[in-house]
């Protein structure tokens, strides 16, 4: 296993281990989970970043992926499905050496391997749809409000009309064998 990648599973262990003990006040649960799991020196600098940083922007990481989400409050996400997540967007919006591609892939691939059987479909979804976003529409953290740019109104997409059906006085059944039937059309 790469540094890299122990780094984003520490940095998961280490936010879900921060997201379970919300009411830690004695000491810094961060500090907490390093003496208990110190991560290895080579990994020390991308884990401090990764979790750094999601706990800086948290306030403006939770409701994107809320919004991309459809129906779920990041409150009723699973734990590790939901601190993956942030990892992930995270990167995608705060580390541009870090191609999109990667961190969507690795995002996928802890969130299998610690996660439940739906966890990749669950995380691909959305981090897919982030990144679209950031594409099309520049989705980016908005430092001024705290909170994503707003979404954007629905385009309607104009329906084809259905192509009209004969009068049902035109159209005539006929039997040709085996069960098989024929519609012909009577002048």
């Amino acid at each position: 296993m790469g540094n890299r990648r122990r780094a984003r599973e520490l940095a998961m262990q280490a936010l879900f281990f921060i997201d379970m003990r919300p009411d830690t006040d004695e000491q810094d649960p961060l500090a907490l989970f390093c003496r208990t799991c110190p991560p290895p020196k080579s990994c020390q600098p991308l884990f401090t970043e990764l979790v750094q940083g999601v706990r800086r922007q948290l306030a403006r990481i939770d409701p994107i992926i809320e919004r991309f989400s459809s129906n779920w409050k990041i409150s009723r996400m699973a734990g590790v499905d939901r601190n993956v997540m942030r990892l992930a967007v995270y990167e995608l919006l705060c580390c541009p050496d870090i191609p999109p591609k990667v961190s969507i892939n690795e995002a996928i691939d802890i969130g299998k391997k610690y996660g439940t059987e739906e966890s990749g479909a669950f995380i691909n979804g959305i981090l897919d749809a982030i990144h679209l976003a950031m594409e099309r529409e520049g989705l980016a953290l908005s430092p001024e409000t705290g909170q994503p740019p707003p979404r954007p109104e629905p385009q309607q997409i104009p329906q084809a009309p259905d192509p009209p059906e004969p009068p049902p006085e035109t159209v005539k059944r006929v039997k040709v064998g085996r069960g098989l039937v024929r519609r012909r059309t009577v002048s």
